[in-house]
Order: structure tokens, then sequence, then C-alpha cells
């Protein structure tokens, strides 16, 4: 395969109204069949009318973008200081719900468009029609990525051909059947035509050629294909929200006697788990349900039905007032640890005549 990304000059500025796939067509009258379109969101949503007015300055400048900002935001994911990374109304997630001040009057903001699949096949659809042109269009925008710095173009519309190239099923040369491989060419399009864009060069349009022989029919998914589904992503939860949860959880298993006998196993990792952050000193210690049943559940004042075991907890000694603070914090770790196991644990007095200062039944 060999590509060709090209620039398409002479855009120029673009106003609320204006006929995106008249000026395309006008500046590029060199377009392919099976050309791919990348054109830049900031365009489509200048032609499309999603700009809100703003002051040029101060802090009433902030004031109206913080309830932009909250308009364009389904869920907050995570935030530090003035930063913002969002799950937009789209589903996808990414700094400031993709609102942009750049290349735009200083007292206007850009908001992304209100479904960029569909502007995507209607700028598709207008090219085909009225210029005859069989072309895929990918709508992009820049954003960041979790674990790596600095920025690169992907996909928020596509029409034309299928954002994600799935090669499951496939044999490699090795003759290995391949079994995850899904590749999202539509973000690699993106990045690609991003190389010739650039920022501030106002080359909003890049096409991509030799990738497609041919378009395919309109994709109902369209770039939605690449959102991936809470319920297959492991970090779908923003900061706050893994917080909540985990606290919620474990408050469900928290007082909850086990139904069946703890793991042994389970309790061990729990303990292991917390070894290393809790106060210099504290201990916790697993007895068993031999040693329970031999008759130290006589000695725990209310035992509850269905726990099988016991873990003792016992501070540094000697003991002060903030070292018990600290164990107090090391036994929230503890149960924490537990009920990430699957464990649920109540705490309980420590039995009569045991050094111990707390007792978790489990």
């Amino acid at each position: 395969m060999r590509l060709e990304i090209l620039p398409v000059l002479g855009i120029g500025h673009v106003s609320e109204g204006d006929d995106l796939a008249a000026m395309i067509a006008t500046a590029a009258p060199w377009l392919r069949d099976g050309d791919v379109l990348v054109v830049t969101s900031k365009i489509v949503s200048k032609a499309e009318g999603r700009l809100v007015d703003v002051p040029a300055d101060g802090p009433e400048r902030l004031a109206t973008r913080d309830e932009v900002l909250a308009g364009e935001t389904a869920r907050v994911v995570a935030s530090r200081g003035p930063t913002r990374i969002v799950q937009t109304h789209h589903g996808f997630v990414m700094a400031s719900a993709g609102i942009d001040a750049s290349n735009v009057d200083k007292t206007r903001l850009v908001l992304l468009p209100v479904d960029p699949d569909a502007s995507a096949r209607a700028l598709r659809t207008a090219l085909r029609e009225r210029y005859d042109l069989d072309v895929a269009v990918i709508v992009s925008d820049t954003m960041g990525r979790p674990w790596r710095n600095g920025l690169t173009d992907v996909a928020l519309g596509v029409a034309g051909m299928p954002a994600i190239r799935d090669h499951r099923g496939e044999v490699d040369p090795y003759g290995n059947e391949l079994q995850l491989t899904q590749m999202a060419v539509v973000d690699e399009l993106a990045g690609a035509g991003e190389l010739i864009k650039g920022k501030c060069d106002q080359v909003p349009v890049a096409v991509v050629r030799g990738y497609l022989s041919a378009t395919r029919p309109d994709d109902a998914a369209g770039a939605q294909a690449l959102v991936r589904d809470a319920t297959q992503d492991l970090f779908s939860l923003g900061t706050a929200e893994a917080r909540t949860a985990g606290l919620a959880d474990a408050a469900a298993l928290t007082d909850a006697p086990n139904s069946t006998p703890a793991d042994p196993a389970a309790v061990r990792r729990a303990i292991d788990a917390v070894a290393g952050v809790v106060a210099a000193g504290t201990v916790f210690t697993l007895v068993d349900e031999a040693e329970v049943r031999a008759g130290l559940i006589a000695k725990v004042p209310g035992w509850p039905d269905g726990a099988t075991a016991l873990v003792l907890g016992s501070p540094p000694a000697p003991v002060d007032p903030m070292d018990l603070v600290r164990f107090g914090a090391d036994l929230h770790r503890l149960r924490a640890a537990l009920a990430a196991e699957g464990v649920g644990s109540t705490l309980l007095p420590p039995p009569a005549g045991s050094p111990a200062s707390a007792t978790l039944a489990i």
C-alpha cells in the first residue's frame, strides 16, 4: 500500500451557515473517488453554528466557560486544579469537553458538533450528490491520552468506511489466529491528516489517498463504535466515582456474614496487600476456623452467624493516642482490602484476655 497525504488549501474563514461541501470541492477540484477527507471538527462546528459568546477576558470569561463546560458534560471523570477531564454527551472522554478557544475570535468558544457522525454523513452525501464524488469523510479533533504525553488527532465522526478494521479470525505469518486485534483505522487516518494540517497553518482539511479502493455504505455505528462500553472498560470510573464505588462496595460487604467459609488465602492476600502501607508496628493475625472452633469464638462478644474466622489487630506498642488514630486508619485499609477480595468483615471488640486491640470477624 502506498499512501499520499494531501493538504486542501484555500478553505479560508468558515462562518455559521457556510456550505462546507462547496468550499472543499472548490478548493480541491482534484479529489477522486476513494479519497478519505479528514476534516477538522472546528470548521464543522463553525458551519453548524456551534459557537457561544463569552467575555474576552477576566473572571466573567472563566465563569461563562465553566457554565458552558457544565452543559457539555455528561459526567466529570477527573479534575486537578482548573483542568477537567469529562465525558461528553457523545461518550467521548476528553479535556474540557473539547471546547476550543483557538482559531476563533476571542469573544467566542467553539463546541464540538452535536452529532459528528451525522455531520460526516451529511458532508459525504453533499459531495456525492452535487459533485459526483464518492469519498469517505472523517471528522477529527485533538485529544490527549492517558499514560502518554502529547496530543494526537482522533476521529469523532466517520462516513463511507468502517471505524474499526477487525483482524480477528485472520492468521498471521506464523500460523497464529488473531483473537483480539481490532485497529482503530479512522483514528490512524485522522492522525495522518494532522501531520499536514497543523494547528497554526489554517489547513483544516487533508486528503488521505491510497487507503481505500472503494468507499462503503455508511455504517450506522460510525465513530461511536470507538467508544468503549462501560461494562468492558477497566478504567470507566473517574477518580471521585471510583472512591465512592469502592466505599459503597466495602460498606455492602462490611457487617454482612459470608455465605460460604472465607478463603484463608484471600484473607492472607488482603493482609499482605496492606502490609506495606500500615503504620510500623501494626500487626494483623489470621486465626483460622479450627482455632476459632477450639474455643476462641466463645470469648468474642457479638460473634455473627456465618462468620468462620477472625483477624486480630494490634497497634504498635507502647500505644499513644496518635498510634490509635493510625491504627484506626489501618483497620479501614484492611477492611477495604478484604472487600476487594470479596470477603465481608465485621468489627468486634477484642476477645477477653487477648492482647489484640480490635477483632474482625470474617
